[in-house]
């Protein structure tokens, strides 16, 4: 007497044909990963050379900021050698800025020294207000900088920004009181 219906070899011949199907359905289909890797792997790496690239980034703005920042300190430093009666007034100021420089420079490794400024004018009143001047400018660009910038970094150029601009408003009331 023969069986009818289904046999054991049959079900495990259909059952190894759906296994050997799926197995293959899932090879080839997606993006390849390099032998010995998985796709987790590679989003990993790709998330850290998104970090790494993100940290230069940051590294090189903050090295913008020191240089726009020492350059201010140099120009702080070449008023007051040439008119050392202001010296008295733009030696809080100064200070501050030398704080603002050595915050902008941490983590931003070695940075160049910007280059000098032309000697002021002989004029105290005159120097003292493109020193005005230049704190202006050092004050927007650091606005400026705070698109680019992460969190941390873009609240201290914030306060470094406005720092800047009340030295500037400073500095032009000092000017007003200042022989010529």
């Amino acid at each position: 007497m023969r069986r009818t219906g289904t046999t054991r070899r049959a079900a495990l011949a259909a059952t190894g044909a759906l296994s050997m199907g799926a197995v293959l359905a899932g090879c080839g289909d997606g993006p390849e990963t390099p032998k010995g890797s998985s796709p987790a792997g590679s989003r990993a790496d790709a998330q850290a050379r998104a970090r790494a690239t993100d940290d230069r980034a940051q590294r090189t703005l903050r090295k913008g900021a020191t240089r726009v920042s020492a350059s201010l300190l140099a120009r702080y430093d070449q008023v007051a050698a040439a008119h050392p009666a202001t010296a008295a007034g733009l030696a809080p100021l100064r200070s501050a800025v030398r704080e603002h420089t050595a915050a902008l420079s941490k983590g931003a490794g070695r940075t160049t020294p910007g280059a000098l400024a032309a000697a002021p004018a002989v004029d105290a009143r005159a120097a003292l207000k493109e020193l005005a001047a230049a704190a202006r400018r050092s004050a927007d660009a650091h606005t400026e900088s705070l698109l680019e910038a992460e969190p941390e970094l873009a609240r201290l150029l914030a306060s470094v920004a406005a720092a800047g601009a009340v030295h500037a408003y400073l500095l032009t009331e000092l000017a007003k009181d200042t022989a010529s």
